[in-house]
């Protein structure tokens, strides 16, 4: 998420300024679900060339997108893609957070972002156009192409990323929540192929989930026209909560972890991994799903309630 104020005021006048016509908006929009390049998206738009050209211009001195130099049929054609997801704008002369108030901070994590990863075969990505890297090989898993996965799965492993912390000092967190559509990873599919799938912050280990099965019966509701009917589609939207007394997982609780145990107020990012125990009972796998797959149109979601406990300002320049 990008999010400006009037500490920044030449930016704000930058990206305000991108922002101001609908042919731009509309290119972020063309972009919300693959890269394009200039004349893919002067065809979607039916706009000359050189207009989107100029266009793109304007969003990448903004940083809204970034654009790269790919081999063409004939010489080099420029790729485009988004930067941000969200944009905030905030217009008041102080950034106050009043004392007593909850506050919410949220951090969607695409799928494909992971910073570290083991995993065995069964095991590869996909995203909406296609596979990305070849099924079956874990040294792939460490290609750059996997920041664009929205569909990753594994027998056996693990997947971790890194969270920014971006709360105001002095916070106190009241709650930590974490929610992602996962199930697990069998031969095509099957739907009695039980999974212990655990989620640890920060290397604490915060509850586990046992997954009854890889879901095939039907189509994910997101899953793009190319993806295989006999392959799996979709699986369950989880939810984690952790509070100063236990942990959840759907409301139910799951293990006597508390915020306490976490330890994550103490550093700028969280430390989130998701997989399978080589102790596990049930080593059946994983299978986690993006916006573009299964049947919930989200990545990783992270939810911090926080209050203060005094108020928070920037000073004013007068």
């Amino acid at each position: 998420m990008l999010e400006l104020g009037f500490n920044d005021p030449e930016r704000l006048v930058t990206v305000s300024h991108a922002l101001s016509t609908r042919s731009r908006v509309d290119i972020l929009r063309l972009l919300n679900s693959k890269n394009l390049n200039i004349i893919e998206i002067a065809e979607k738009l039916k706009l000359p060339v050189s207009t989107v050209a100029s266009n793109i211009k304007v969003l990448e001195a903004a940083e809204l997108i970034n654009t790269e130099l790919l081999p063409a049929s004939r010489g080099a054609m420029k790729v485009c893609s988004r930067n941000y997801d969200d944009i905030h704008i905030a217009l008041n002369l102080k950034n106050s957070v009043p004392k007593g108030v909850t506050h919410v901070y949220e951090v969607e994590m695409p799928i494909g972002h992971y910073s570290d990863c083991e995993v065995s075969p069964t095991c590869g990505m996909a995203n909406a156009e296609g596979y990305i890297i070849k099924e079956d090989e874990p040294a792939s898993f460490y290609h750059p192409k996997h920041v664009n996965a929205q569909i990753i799965w594994l027998r056996k492993g693990y997947l971790e990323y890194l969270l920014p912390m971006d709360i105001p000092a002095g916070a106190r967190i009241e709650s930590l929540g974490l929610s992602m559509e996962m199930c697990s990873e069998a031969p095509n599919y099957d739907h009695n192929w039980p999974s212990n799938i655990s989620v640890w912050v920060n290397g604490v280990e915060i509850g586990m989930w046992t997954s009854p099965g890889d879901f095939g019966d039907r189509r994910g509701k997101l899953n793009p026209n190319w993806w295989y009917d006999w392959a799996t589609q979709y699986g369950f939207l989880k939810t984690w909560r952790v509070d100063h007394e236990k942990t959840t997982l759907d409301m139910d609780k799951v293990s006597d972890v508390t915020l306490d145990h976490l330890k994550i107020n103490e550093s700028p990012k969280m430390r989130l991994r998701i997989g399978i125990k080589p102790d596990a009972v049930n080593q059946g796998g994983l299978n986690l799903f993006g916006r573009q797959f299964g049947d919930h149109e989200q990545n990783i979601m992270m939810q911090i309630k926080y209050t203060m406990d005094q108020d928070e300002e920037d000073p004013v320049v007068p």
